[in-house]
């Protein structure tokens, strides 16, 4: 056995195993409040102002980028991010605070490099893949 083998083997014997279950777990009850808020929300704006569904999710997303953006302004997204995993960052408010995170760290650079710039670094293979991907299903949709 060489040196490399040696030494991660006995680096394992020192490492904690991971909480898989845990952590399944707090991301599948926060994304899943998340995904009830925009629910909740959609109804409501159906509701309230007799929109039809579409505008009542539109409304409903909008509303859910502006708190993940409020959140990630005052630092408190990135501790539900800490806390849920997956949960937090897989749905639209993940893409939101990753976009204003990188326009606030990069503020003092300028707009276009900095804020500019660095959302396009931070956003951009989200962006790019819903674009091609929204090309490709209107190729196909009736």
């Amino acid at each position: 056995m060489g040196l490399r083998t040696d030494y991660l083997r006995e680096v394992k014997a020192f490492q904690p195993s991971p909480p898989y279950a845990a952590n399944a777990g707090k991301a599948f009850l926060v994304g899943g409040a998340l995904c009830a808020l925009a629910q909740w929300l959609a109804n409501w704006y159906g509701g309230t102002f007799a929109t039809s569904a579409l505008e009542a999710h539109l409304w409903a997303s909008i509303v859910m980028a502006g708190l993940a953006i409020g959140l990630t302004a005052v630092g408190k997204y990135d501790d539900i991010s800490q806390f849920a995993g997956a949960g937090a960052t897989m749905l639209l408010t993940g893409l939101a605070n990753a976009l204003a995170s990188a326009a606030i760290e990069h503020r003092s650079e300028g707009w276009m490099a900095g804020v500019g710039g660095q959302m396009l670094k931070a956003g951009g293979a989200a962006i790019i893949y819903g674009v091609i991907a929204a090309y490709v299903l209107g190729l196909f949709w009736p």
